[in-house]
Parts: C-alpha cells; sequence; structure tokens
C-alpha cells in the first residue's frame, strides 16, 4: 500500500513563495533580472548600473556595495527599495509592494552602526535608596558613571558596575528636576524646584562651589556647551519657568547673559554644535539665540512659529554626538585636552556631514514641527499622528529616525531628515512619558504610566522586549552610550538596572 504524503501549511506556503519567484514571467514578472541603480542617502549614483537577479538579498548586495566603495574593512549597510527597506530577496520585496521592474530600480544605501548593542532583557539590580519618586535618570558621556535626580532634593551617583550607591549629594531644598553630565563627563549640573543651579563632582560626590541662584522660578531643563567648541566645556544653560534662559560660567559661577524673550515658562533648552541655542516655550514659540561668545551672545537669531499650544521637548540631530563629546562606543579616554577637544569635532563633522542641525519640536496640540533653524524659521514638515500631547522626542544617534512619546500611549517613529512618518508602535496600556535609543541607533526603550519599560526595534518597528518589574508610573529611562545598560526610576523610588 503506498502512503500519500501531505506537506503542512508552513511548507505549503514556503513551497507557493517559491513558486511565484520562480515562475514564467508573465503574470508576476518579478523572477526576471532587475536593473537596479545604488545610491547614497543625498541621491548620488555609486558605481555603474547593475543587473541583479530577482533572488538577491541583502547580504550580497552589501558584499557588492562594499566591493564599489573599495572597502577594506566591511561596513554594514542598511537598503532601501520602493520605499521600504529590503529585508529578503529584492524580487519578493517588490512583489510585495507591487513595484515596477520596467524601470531602473533606484537602491538607496545608508551605512549601518559597526557595532551591535544587545536588546536588554532582564532587571539585574533594583537599587533602594531616593525616599521619594526618581525624576530623572541620565549615563555619564563615557558610560562609566549613572545619575539619578529626586523628589526627595538629592542628586545619587550609582556605581552601576557594582550595582550599589555610590554618593549622595545634599544642597538643594526641593525636589531636583533635571541633570545633565559635562560632555567631557567630569562635572554633573542638576537644577531643582528651588531655583538654584548646582554641580557636583563625580569621583567624590562633593558640590562644586556654591549655588548659582538668579532664577525666579524652578529650574525646566539644562545644556552644556558642546565639548568640540571648547575644552573642558564651563559654560551651561539652564531654563526656567520664569520665562527666561541663564548662561552660567561653571568656573566663575557667574550668570554671563540672561535670554529674555519669551513669555512664559522655558520647557526645553538645547546647545546646537554650530554655537546656537534652542528654546521651547509655553508661550508656543521655539527661539534660536546665538549662543557665541562675544558681543552678539544672547541675540535672537530667529523665531519658530506654528504650534498652536504649549511647546513640551525639543530634539536635535547632533544631540547624541553633543552629549557624548570625545567618547565613542568604546569609551577610551583621550590623551589630554587637545586630544579630546580634536576627537568631539572629528565625532561631530562625522555626524553633520557638513550639513545643517535639524531640530524636531512635540507640542501640547498633538503636533511636531521638523525645522532647520539655522537656515530658515520655515518648517521642514509638520509631523501629525499623536492623538494626545506630545511628551518626548528624540533623534536616533545616527540622525536617521526621529522617535516620539505621546499620552496616547503611543511611541511613533519618522524619518530623521524628511519628518515623514514610518510607523506607530503600541503596545503601552497607559502614557509613555521618556524614550532613550540605544548607541548603535537599532533599539528604542520607552518608559511608561502602565510601570513597564518596553524596547522596540527600528528595523522591524515591532516590540523586542517587554521589562516589566516598577511598582508604579516609570518617569525617567537613559541607555548607557556604550551599550551595555539601561537605568530606569520612578515613582515606587527605585532605581532600576536593565542588561542583556
Amino acid at each position: 500500500m503506498t502512503t500519500l504524503y501531505v506537506p503542512d501549511r508552513a511548507k505549503k506556503r514556503k513551497l507557493a513563495e517559491e513558486a511565484k519567484l520562480t515562475a514564467p514571467s508573465g503574470g508576476e514578472g518579478y523572477r526576471v533580472n532587475i536593473i537596479a541603480q545604488l545610491e547614497d542617502a543625498e541621491g548620488n549614483p555609486t558605481g555603474p548600473q547593475l543587473d541583479l537577479p530577482h533572488d538577491a538579498d541583502p547580504k550580497q548586495l552589501e558584499a557588492l556595495l562594499n566591493a564599489l566603495l573599495n572597502n577594506d574593512d566591511k561596513v554594514p549597510f542598511a537598503f532601501y527599495a520602493a520605499d521600504a527597506e529590503v529585508v529578503g530577496p529584492l524580487g519578493l520585496h517588490l512583489s510585495s509592494r507591487a513595484a515596477s521592474v520596467e524601470n531602473v530600480l533606484r537602491i538607496v544605501y545608508q551605512p549601518q552602526a559597526l557595532f551591535r548593542v544587545r536588546p536588554i532583557s532582564r532587571c539585574s539590580s533594583a537599587i533602594p535608596g531616593h525616599a521619594e519618586a526618581v525624576l530623572s535618570v541620565q549615563f555619564s558621556p563615557d558610560g562609566k558613571h549613572l545619575a539619578s535626580g529626586s523628589g526627595d532634593t538629592t542628586v545619587r551617583l550609582w556605581n552601576h558596575e557594582t550595582q550599589s550607591p555610590k554618593f549622595t549629594c545634599k544642597g538643594h531644598t526641593n525636589w531636583v528636576l533635571c541633570i545633565a553630565w559635562s560632555p567631557d563627563g567630569r562635572v554633573v549640573a542638576s537644577g531643582g524646584m528651588d531655583k538654584d543651579v548646582r554641580l557636583w563632582d563625580p569621583e567624590t560626590g562633593a558640590a562644586v562651589g556654591g549655588a548659582m541662584k538668579g532664577h525666579k522660578k524652578h529650574i525646566t531643563a539644562l545644556a552644556w556647551e558642546p565639548a568640540h567648541i571648547r575644552y573642558p566645556p564651563i559654560r551651561l544653560a539652564s531654563a526656567s519657568g520664569d520665562g527666561t534662559v541663564r548662561i552660567w560660567n561653571t568656573v566663575h559661577k557667574n550668570c554671563e547673559v540672561s535670554l529674555t524673550a519669551h513669555t512664559n515658562a522655558v520647557t526645553s533648552v538645547k546647545w546646537g554644535g554650530d554655537g546656537l541655542i534652542y528654546t521651547a516655550s509655553r508661550d508656543t514659540t521655539i527661539m534660536v539665540w546665538d549662543g557665541n561668545q562675544g558681543k552678539d551672545c544672547g541675540k535672537v537669531i530667529r523665531q519658530l512659529k506654528g504650534h498652536g499650544h504649549w511647546v513640551n521637548s525639543l530634539a536635535l540631530s547632533s544631540e547624541y554626538v553633543t552629549r557624548t563629546g570625545p567618547f565613542d562606543h568604546k569609551a577610551l579616554k583621550p590623551a589630554d585636552d587637545a586630544a579630546a577637544k580634536a576627537s568631539a569635532l572629528t565625532r561631530y563633522k562625522a555626524a553633520t556631514q557638513g550639513k545643517p542641525e535639524r531640530l524636531v519640536s512635540g507640542s501640547d496640540d498633538f503636533t511636531m514641527f521638523m525645522w532647520q533653524p539655522s537656515e530658515t524659521k520655515t518648517p521642514v514638515a509638520r509631523m501629525t499622528g499623536h492623538v494626545q500631547l506630545i511628551n518626548h522626542v528624540l533623534f536616533s544617534p545616527d540622525g536617521k529616525y526621529v522617535a516620539s512619546a505621546s499620552f496616547d500611549k503611543a511611541v511613533k517613529l519618522w524619518d530623521g531628515h524628511t519628518g515623514v512618518f514610518v510607523a506607530t508602535m503600541r503596545g503601552h496600556v497607559g502614557p509613555v512619558y521618556q524614550i532613550a535609543w540605544s548607541a548603535d541607533s537599532r533599539m528604542v526603550v520607552s518608559g511608561s504610566k502602565d510601570s513597564t519599560l518596553k524596547v522596540w526595534s527600528a528595523r522591524t518597528r515591532k516590540i523586542e522586549t517587554e521589562l516589566p518589574g516598577h511598582e508604579d508610573e516609570v518617569y525617567a529611562v537613559d541607555w548607557s552610550p556604550v551599550g551595555t545598560k539601561a537605568a530606569s526610576g520612578g515613582k515606587d523610588k527605585m532605581l532600576r538596572l536593565w542588561r542583556n
């Protein structure tokens, strides 16, 4: 008796897909060779037009491109055709997008990070210490130190290698709302509800001089002058609820300039790599100021209008590289200050490639705008899609994507050059408060009111890992610049460390 073999469904589906690719060209037409032109992100062609087989995949395209570019060290690339990333055989990709193979196909390539960060997947420790909610956490530029600010009026420094408290920095008399590491990693600044800005030494936990006083209301945000402009950085900008931004000399502890054009509380301040300072306010405007030392310091260069409600958050395309200064993902200490400044300048030039910085603003009016503030006051794009106010916006370290977090429980991805919508990533069941990118730009982690963190993949636009553990709302999250760990804090007063 003969036994008839019946293939299972998965095998049937696989056979059907293979049959589509190898079917004679007539109905499908995607098994034929494809004439393609490789182009960089600016649209400049690389090499001649190529006759590619229909089953060419990204690995083969990568090998081909490295050969065309004469790269001795193989560089990883991502490829885009028919408005989507190529993740499988080229013929199947075009078939699924119903794209024509009659014309020359434009394949756009973009270099990826040479290193790869593993997704964080478990809580390695929950460290008690703060007596009130943790409101801010940030790793130092070299990833060696971790600081947190809390409602208990203290800044705490943690040893994340031994996963234990290191120093408790006391001085503020009210909630610590924001912290910011200097790009050289030698000082951490904190701003509080008590209207003061204070500096701390991460090696000893001691205060660096007294409080810098002058603001009439609470401090909302801090930004250091980038390391490639001056090293070691000594100027710090502080934004306040009193509608002003002050630029402090952290050596002499004096206010050099007060920026006073806003008519309501300033919510965010960013110090750009070209010497411009960007501020967002509850008066619905964004101001661009001259931050370079000299007689024009503090002068308004342009005002950016467009939002219909409070502007909550600003993101700068060069923010990651100005935050980390001379330190790359290996976090090697520069030989001296001159070498550090040169390293920071090299990294900044590589990140911007001679193009103007892009700025994204997120608002209570549910919209975002992308700007090129050094060139024009006209927005590049108006980015709509969120249906609740936007809490946080952040560029990926390579500037390719913008991620946004909103009260509508979603994290959205946008194109970092054009502002075009890419994807919505849903999974949280409460408002999303803060997001942080991995150093290789491949993942983003989000902290929410629902007490969880979630790690999302920028390539698949899906959830990578879900991280429960906090017992209440998660207010702050940061991913180490060296990529090995993430930290989060919230209403449950615990600082949690996460790793692979």
